[in-house]
């Protein structure tokens, strides 16, 4: 091999040994970056819609039971005469006394009325440990079934979704045996499911 043959070999070799420069590895650190805030707002995407998911389906579970309940008692279970609950008021049940026992439902103060129909009551898949009123974004599930004209003879479940809107929006809402509609989301997430008054 020729000197001048030799002198390209050796510079060719040291030139392409040299390794990334600090620039091109700045640019692939800041493309690992953004891939990974991608994948990280993805997944946290899907998780809240999987919540979502659960807290529709217990919901309807829930009034299913409720349902079975009436048909065999004439009557919803009574929130108010002792659920435990302080928020919104006493006349409330919600899933934050499910944190001292299974049962959260109360009949006018009657535990585990629900047990024959559901094993448990549903909680919020981020239960908070004080209730969460209005229940936007989730954390707690309310149950409601006294007074304007009919206690027990209909009911609402208010809760809340984290992603919205949703098209349960705009199909909730409760009419109690007054006349009263009840309502306490819009375009919050906060969603009132249940029975109308049957009279």
């Amino acid at each position: 091999m020729n000197k001048r043959n030799r002198r390209f070999t050796q510079h060719h070799f040291e030139k392409s040994g040299k390794g990334f420069t600090l620039i091109e590895l700045l640019v692939v650190i800041a493309i690992i970056g953004v891939l990974s805030s991608v994948v990280i707002a993805s997944l946290n995407t899907a998780r809240t819609k999987a919540r979502d998911a659960k807290r529709i389906t217990e919901v309807k579970q829930l009034m299913v039971a409720l349902e079975l309940y009436y048909d065999e008692n004439g009557h919803y279970p009574i929130s108010s005469g002792g659920c435990g609950a302080t928020s919104p008021n006493a006349s409330w049940c919600n899933s934050v006394e499910s944190l001292s026992g299974s049962h959260w439902i109360h009949d006018s103060g009657v535990a585990d009325v629900l047990s024959p129909f559901m094993p448990t009551e549903p909680t919020d898949p981020r239960q908070a440990s004080s209730p969460n009123w209005a229940p936007q974004n989730g954390g707690t599930i309310f149950y409601f079934a006294s007074g304007y004209g009919g206690s027990g003879q209909w009911y609402m479940i208010v809760f809340g979704l984290e992603n919205y809107p949703h098209s349960l929006e705009s199909q909730d809402g409760v009419t109690a045996c007054d006349g009263t509609y009840v309502h306490y989301g819009g375009s919050n997430g906060v969603i009132t499911m249940g029975a109308n008054c049957a009279k």
